[in-house]
């Protein structure tokens, strides 16, 4: 292939599952590819436990070794893939690529699954509404008054905007679907064992930092494009703008407050406070201000945000792909 077709061969594949996410999402019923990725990481997390001392160091270094275990792995089988799907015939390899594109990028079944919340609120079906918001978040659930569950919904979709769309565009557009299949094997490692708490505390230490790597230009990208995207949805654009100055560290990971603090400003309320996660309550700071009472409907407009920005990303982070690629045609 010509360096041109070699960027525009996986460009075209990137928009189409693009394309296909936001039409289709992830259809129920499907095995998802992530799924695999969850039984390696659990796999050789029972493995490396036994093969490295139990001690703190032993500890950090199983999770070290786990995480670079795996990010290989969804980095090498993908690259390995596709190099056979191009070599046959450039049609197979967009066809095989566009789907791996589909299954790495999260909107609509992000939006979805926020949106159950949003409707089993509206019925005034609290444990239903419990019920689909612990399937979205990690922290503890069952006691949630209607608050607090519609807190939890627009500060997943909040924090996903990066995590679910925006990042994965980003390295698609850099890589393809290799580079971005390692991106969401680091965001699967980091939701699996990146935690603070036992037993993860130290098993746990790399792959979170390295989910910080890897999502610290992303986040940072996605509240500035969220901002524009409020701007379009006629939103509180100066509140976000100020909210995100003042709040975007009062968050323990240094990137989900940049897209959280945006939200909470745009919409004029206050997300953070302390949380219940596997029955230790971590006190959190808030992020915004009280100008209203949070309400069911800012669900909806956290997720309208979610789709704008999704939307602008996919035509400035291709745009500027397609305008390199048209760089290298032949004058």
């Amino acid at each position: 292939m010509t360096p041109f077709e070699k960027l525009l061969y996986p460009l075209i594949a990137i928009a189409l599952g693009f394309i296909i996410d936001m039409l289709f999402g992830d259809p129920e019923g499907i095995p998802h590819p992530v799924m695999l990725i969850g039984k390696l990481i659990g796999a050789l997390e029972k493995l490396f436990r036994k093969w490295f001392p139990k001690s703190r160091g032993g500890e950090i270094a199983a999770g070290g070794v786990m995480f670079f275990v795996v990010a290989l792995i969804c980095f090498a089988v993908p690259a390995a893939l596709l190099w056979l799907c191009y070599s046959l015939t450039p049609i197979l390899g967009v066809a095989v690529e566009a789907l791996m594109c589909w299954q790495i990028l999260a909107t609509k079944s992000l939006r979805d699954a926020c949106m159950k919340v949003f409707r089993a609120i509206k019925r005034g079906n609290i444990a239903k509404a419990r019920y689909y918001v612990s399937r979205i978040v990690g922290r503890d659930t069952e006691n949630l008054d209607e608050g607090g569950i519609i807190r939890a919904s627009v500060e997943t979709a909040a924090e996903n905007t990066c995590d679910g769309s925006v990042a994965p565009l980003i390295f698609l557009v850099l890589g393809g679907a290799p580079l971005g299949w390692l991106y969401k094997a680091v965001n699967t490692m980091d939701s699996m064992v990146g935690y603070v708490d036992e037993p993860y505390k130290n098993f746990g230490l790399i792959p979170a930092r390295a989910d910080d790597v890897f999502n610290f230009f992303p986040a940072r990208i996605s509240a500035l494009l969220m901002l524009v995207s409020g701007f379009i949805l006629n939103f509180n654009v100066s509140n976000g703008r100020k909210i995100f100055k003042r709040d975007r560290y009062n968050h323990k990971s240094p990137n989900s407050g940049q897209t959280e603090s945006v939200c909470a400003g745009l919409l004029g309320i206050q997300l953070g406070g302390s949380a219940s996660y596997r029955g230790i309550v971590h006190m959190k700071k808030t992020i915004g201000d009280p100008i209203r009472s949070i309400e069911p409907k800012d669900i909806d407009r956290s997720c309208r945000l979610l789709y704008n920005t999704a939307l602008l990303s996919a035509v400035l982070f291709i745009g500027i792909r397609l305008a390199l690629a048209l760089a290298l045609l032949p004058r």
